[in-house]
């Protein structure tokens, strides 16, 4: 589908609030029967075709005595979900008196399978059909979502009988997806939400898939694969990874299935995600997309996949969820606390102002350590993730773990503004517990920042994104392993610190130390201090202290008891360019060319 008939059906569903719903719903409430009615119609222009095929099967049921129907219907409209009901959408338009419409649409709503009806109650739409028949609206929605100027459908509308000429394309359920994500960004925009929350820009997912499947395409075996996305939105994520793994499996010759997994704590968004799935004819799929928070309501404990993408929420409270699990002090969910470097209660728990790692730490607590392949994971944050936190505190531990276990094997930083409702620097962390020998011990850093392409017009914050030419650069930066101006590759313990505590004596007005009961020196609270030491120090702590301290402070010590562990990683500080300053001769000839142009400007002042 081209951008024009795109752009057309959102301005068309986004022209119906205004047409429709303004006088009755104040604007943020508009999404409220907008986006439910998007996927109603969509449910229904699909089953159309099949309509009256269902009615007769549902008939030949019912004289039969038999009541369970969802299966035996579901299978004659060909698809993994149905209506049973008399109606088709378009019926309804004929109805001329409020409270027949209001009979009929319910008992239309009431028609579809148990898997439609969970969609329905989690965008408590039901809630929305008074206010609709009160204002005698509803029948003017409805006539707006059947006009035959769109094309909800995925299939063509053709302008002759014989079809060969179409009026308006299908619409496929990638596409459909799209607009779905469109109308909750323009939704949140008018609102001043937070559309990031729910929408990644198909440009970033692409090359996220990318980046997961491409290295390891010589490895995909025919075989069923897993993925799992748990901050799932409206299932875009997944969607786009799993037509990236069936095309490259097509390529090499080999036949895949993909099992896709998610979760999602916003009511209207789970509903979507499950709706695309139905609408995508996997039936078994949506029943995959769990409700709830990840954090503290894991729908999928004992789970393990073959491949994971996300975009967690970042710079969001988790303190809800800490509460639920306990209180942040005596958490003990073990994707977050684990058995690590001699601490059987390793804690990984960060802030609870932000938690965007726990859910890096929680796809890696579902990675598969018995298979050939291993897992993969792709997945964004802001800056935060690389270096907030002290040493021993929980997102620097979260960054020891997975660095000293080896399963960090790139981070890329992504252009400002590449998202819609930030334009803060991003980052894409890419994880593997099977690394490619060349691999292995190293992290590959990638600046990327200043590739992207300018959108003629902005998406919100959102002015660039990555064409595929951009996106195959960067996937051959990664693929080539190689240092360069966008590449840099370290060591693990590049990242690696000391953070030791320097202590130093309390002296006597004698210029004697005062020594304890048990003869130890008393420490000079005010004189204590910390030393930063890297682990890639020659010599280590007992070098750096001989070498930085000890020449400034030759009476002091370190309290060994106190030492502790730290990682962080800094872009900045590798990929650093320092402005180039002019030349003495440049400034030099900057100064006489203006002397030049202004010769005899101050005679003419004075003389006036």
């Amino acid at each position: 589908m081209d951008n024009q008939t795109y752009n057309s059906i959102v301005n068309f569903i986004w022209g119906i609030a205004d047409d429709c719903l303004r006088d009755v719903y104040v604007r943020g409430k508009y999404r409220d029967v907008i986006l439910p009615m998007t996927v109603i119609r969509r449910l229904d222009a699909v089953l159309e075709e099949t309509k009256p095929a269902v009615l007769e099967m549902k008939k030949k049921l019912d004289e039969a005595g038999i009541t369970n129907q969802t299966a035996a219907l579901c299978n004659t409209a060909g698809q993994s979900f149905c209506n049973s009901s008399p109606f088709c959408l378009r019926d309804l338009t004929s109805r001329a008196k409020k409270q027949t419409l209001k009979a009929d649409f319910i008992a239309y709503l009431d028609g579809f399978s148990p898997n439609v009806q969970e969609i329905l109650d989690k965008f408590k739409f039901r809630n929305q059909i008074d206010t609709m028949i009160d204002a005698d609206i509803l029948g003017a929605v409805i006539e707006k979502f059947v006009s035959p100027t769109i094309n909800l459908s995925p299939n063509p509308v053709y302008k002759d009988d014989e079809k060969k000429e179409i009026r308006l394309p299908g619409l496929d359920n990638h596409t459909m997806g799209v607009i779905f994500e469109e109308l909750i960004r323009r939704f949140n925009e008018e609102n001043n939400e937070e559309a990031g929350e729910h929408f990644t820009p198909r440009d970033v997912v692409e090359l996220m898939a990318d980046l997961i499947f491409v290295p390891v395409a010589d490895k995909i075996k025919d075989a069923t694969y897993s993925c799992y996305d748990g901050a799932c939105g409206t299932g875009g994520m997944l969607t786009v990874a799993q037509d990236r793994l069936m095309e490259l499996a097509e390529k090499a010759g080999k036949k895949v299935s993909i099992h896709l997994f998610g979760q999602e704590i916003n009511p209207e968004t789970y509903a979507i995600a499950k709706s695309d799935l139905l609408l995508q004819g996997q039936g078994d799929q949506a029943d995959h997309i769990g409700f709830g928070s990840t954090l503290s309501n894991d729908q999928f404990p004992t789970y393990q996949f073959d491949f994971m993408l996300s975009n967690p929420p970042y710079g969001k409270s988790w303190k809800v969820d800490a509460d639920k699990l306990g209180g942040k002090k005596d958490i003990m969910d073990s994707r977050f606390v684990t058995n690590f470097a001699d601490d059987p209660n390793f804690s990984m728990i960060p802030r609870t102002s932000d938690g965007q790692l726990l859910f890096l730490l929680n796809n890696v607590a579902k990675m598969k350590k018995t298979t050939e392949l291993g897992s993969r994971i792709a997945e964004v944050h802001n800056g935060s993730s690389l270096f907030t936190g002290d040493a021993g505190q929980g997102e620097s531990n979260a960054r020891r773990y997975m660095i000293e276990n080896d399963l960090v094997e790139a981070i890329i930083a992504l252009p400002e503004n590449m998202f819609y409702n930030t334009g803060i620097g991003t980052f894409i962390w890419i994880l593997s517990n099977n690394k490619a020998e060349h691999r292995k011990g190293k992290i590959q850093l990638i600046d990327a920042t200043s590739l992207k392409s300018p959108l003629r017009k902005n998406l919100g914050k959102k002015n660039c994104e990555f064409t595929s030419e951009i996106r195959r650069q960067i996937l051959d930066l990664y693929m080539a392993f190689e240092e360069n101006e966008y590449s840099k590759i370290f060591d693990n313990n590049e990242f690696g610190y000391w953070k030791v505590t320097v202590l130093r004596p309390a002296y006597n007005e004698d210029g004697t130390i005062q020594k304890d009961k048990k003869g130890k020196p008393v420490v000079n609270k005010e004189l204590t201090d910390t030393e930063q030491i890297p682990f890639t120090y020659e010599g280590g702590i007992e070098a750096f202290f001989e070498k930085e301290v000890k020449p400034f402070a030759p009476d002091a010590w370190i309290d060994e008891k106190k030492t502790k562990i730290g990682y962080e990683i800094s872009f900045t500080k590798y990929f650093y360019k320092p402005i180039q300053l002019r030349t003495l001769e440049e400034i030099t000839a900057d100064i006489r060319s203006l002397e030049e142009e202004t010769d005899g400007l101050l005679a003419e002042i004075i003389g006036g």
